[in-house]
């Protein structure tokens, strides 16, 4: 008789499968990215309907499967009210939950992330959503050691104070004198921005968000995502239709 789990999850990918079922990617507390199958969720009357939609924050009980595991049970927790309805939200929300499912690996526990999602979540309510979401993913890269070093040279590993130069390919900053050719300017007040996003407390009020700074963090947060992955990614496309 196949194992069965319950778990507290966040609902990060759905996609329709049949004629009246979805495909899902789950973060679970417990057992952290897992693929399932919700049957007959996209019938109205399906007791799963309400919960097997995108950042919904739910309770489910599963069933393990050798290749895909099945959702019995969904309870939904909490919704996320602009995250399902405000257009913006949605694609930039959408854009932190394919950075997730990109760099966790299945079944990776990850508890700090998992509660780091639920403010990230939280937090598209009420602030700026591009914002959130440029700060969302430079933790969540941070968080699983992916952060490019910005406090000191990554060649002679000099203390950086004031501008600088920076190299994705290098992993982070590079003082005057490491400078190579194709390592660009990065001047003070981006590198203190994108520090800020990186200690940004969910819980207190919003930053201060000059345009050059926002630009040269999301302009490096690509350009890395680029050079990680190989690919860019696709909710992308979804961002640039509302901009």
């Amino acid at each position: 008789m196949a194992a069965q789990y319950k778990a507290e999850a966040l609902v990060l990918g759905v996609h329709n499968w049949g004629e009246a079922d979805k495909m899902v990617t789950l973060f679970t507390r417990e057992r952290g990215k897992v693929k399932a199958a919700a049957f007959g969720s996209r019938r109205p009357k399906s007791s799963l309907a309400a919960g097997m939609q995108m950042f919904q924050h739910v309770e489910v009980h599963m069933t393990e499967g050798r290749r895909l595991d099945t959702v019995r049970q969904c309870a939904l927790l909490h919704r996320y009210r602009k995250l399902g309805e405000d257009l913006t939200a949605m694609a930039y929300g959408s854009f932190v939950a394919e950075i997730l499912r990109e760099f966790l690996p299945e079944n990776a526990v990850e508890p700090k992330a998992f509660d780091l999602m639920l403010e990230i979540f939280q937090a598209f309510e009420t602030r700026n959503p591009r914002v959130t979401a440029l700060a969302a993913a430079w933790q969540l890269l941070a968080h699983f050691g992916l952060q490019l070093r910005l406090d000191r040279c990554v060649h002679c590993g000099k203390e950086i104070d004031g501008d600088a130069f920076l190299h994705i390919g290098e992993g982070g900053v590079l003082c005057n004198a490491c400078s190579i050719p194709d390592a660009r300017a990065f001047p003070a007040g981006g590198r203190a921005f994108l520090q800020e996003l990186l200690e940004l407390d969910w819980k207190q009020p919003r930053l201060k968000v000059q345009r050059e700074n926002l630009l040269m963090a999301e302009q490096t947060l690509l350009a890395y995502l680029q050079g990680m992955l190989g690919k860019p990614l696709r909710s992308l496309d979804f961002i640039r239709q509302l901009v």
